[in-house]
């Protein structure tokens, strides 16, 4: 229960304490895992299960020094990544998936790392002043490589259930048909739909040609570059016959400089009563999703999109976008409290 000031009727000095105290401890807990999965620790105590394993094999395994082991398993067991039983850890139930498993739905150790990127907090303490923007091209693969580890769990909650969710859209994909997925990075989602839709021709557009080189990488590596094409293109450059049946966008569509004017390059791309489909970041419209958990992370995420120009929207913003646009059968769905689904058809359908 919170107490106030007895003069003022605002909230005491201790009680505003215990609003900051947590602060700390999330901050050390995102860096003990973090350092975890860099060093390789997270991923070594999953392979010592059922058993567990104690600070000493950790270091024997991993060439580390058991006295700092110790003092990290520590910090992972205080912030709920471990269990223990005396000097014997093991991971959490779970946690394997959710850190390590990149091809769970509920992957979220990419999360982890990628915050850790001097592209998100250090640089735009460094450019606080100035104001001074950057663009892909300018960040580093390494940082590259962590967003694209970020927004796989998206995809893979996208395609195919999330898509499924759409009316009448799961029938054409099987059936096959043309997809385009705008602002494809380093090639996760083109893969992924290549996949799940093989009888589908799938193109995959990005604006940076580092990623699409990566993209097309990856694509050779996963076996489906007859059926992949890829494409260095800016969204607002996108000139595209009329021939697609579906369009996908994954958590970049609020990046866009002049977002009517990709969304007309779209609307033009799709043939009669295509889709399409956006799957992005819901960003809280009030001041109570902006104080929950996932509010407060992608105030995070903000800090980065700051410096390229644009910030997270509210789920709605999209509806008015693709009404205004002269799309139709508009509706959306929730993934996850921190992933939304919003969709249109072209007109002539």
């Amino acid at each position: 229960m919170t107490t106030t000031e007895p003069t003022t009727g605002t909230p005491a000095l201790t009680d505003q304490a215990q609003v900051l105290l947590p602060l700390f401890a999330g901050y050390v807990g995102q860096r003990t895992v973090a350092l975890g999965l860099r060093l390789g620790l997270v991923e070594a105590l999953a392979t010592a299960e059922p058993s567990g394993a104690t600070p000493d094999d950790l270091a024997d395994r991993l060439g580390l020094d058991p006295f700092y082991v110790a003092v990290w398993c520590r910090a992972a067991f205080g912030a709920g990544v471990c269990d223990r039983d005396g000097t014997t850890y093991r991971l959490a139930p779970h946690m394997a998936t959710l850190l390590l498993d990149e091809t769970s739905p509920a992957y979220v150790g990419g999360t982890f790392t990628l915050l850790d990127q001097p592209e998100i907090f250090d640089r735009f303490a460094e450019t606080l002043a100035s104001g001074e923007r950057l663009w892909w091209d300018t960040c580093s693969p390494e940082f590259i490589r962590k967003v694209a580890d970020t927004g796989r769990p998206f995809y893979t909650r996208l395609v195919p259930s999330g898509l499924a969710r759409v009316p009448g859209l799961a029938e054409r994909l099987d059936a096959g048909c043309a997809v385009l997925d705008t602002a494809c990075g380093a090639g996760v989602g083109v893969i992924r739909l290549a996949q799940a839709y093989p009888r589908c021709a799938v193109t995959g557009v990005d604006g940076d040609a580092h990623s699409v080189e990566v993209a097309a990488e990856h694509v050779g590596e996963a076996g489906v570059a007859d059926r992949v094409r890829l494409l260095v293109n800016s969204l607002e450059d996108l000139d595209l016959e009329s021939s697609y049946t579906l369009v996908v966008n994954n958590i970049s569509m609020h990046e866009c400089r002049d977002v009517d004017r990709v969304t007309d390059n779209i609307r033009r791309a799709l043939e009669p009563g295509g889709w399409f489909v956006i799957s992005d970041f819901p960003f809280p419209d009030d001041d109570a999703g902006l104080r929950s958990i996932p509010g407060r992370i992608m105030s995070g995420i903000q800090f980065f999109e700051a410096q390229i120009d644009d910030q997270l929207v509210p789920r709605r913003f999209y509806d008015d976008l693709l009404a205004r646009h002269g799309f139709g059968d508009i509706g959306s769905s929730e993934l996850t409290p921190m992933h939304a689904v919003t969709y249109g058809r072209a007109p002539g359908h």
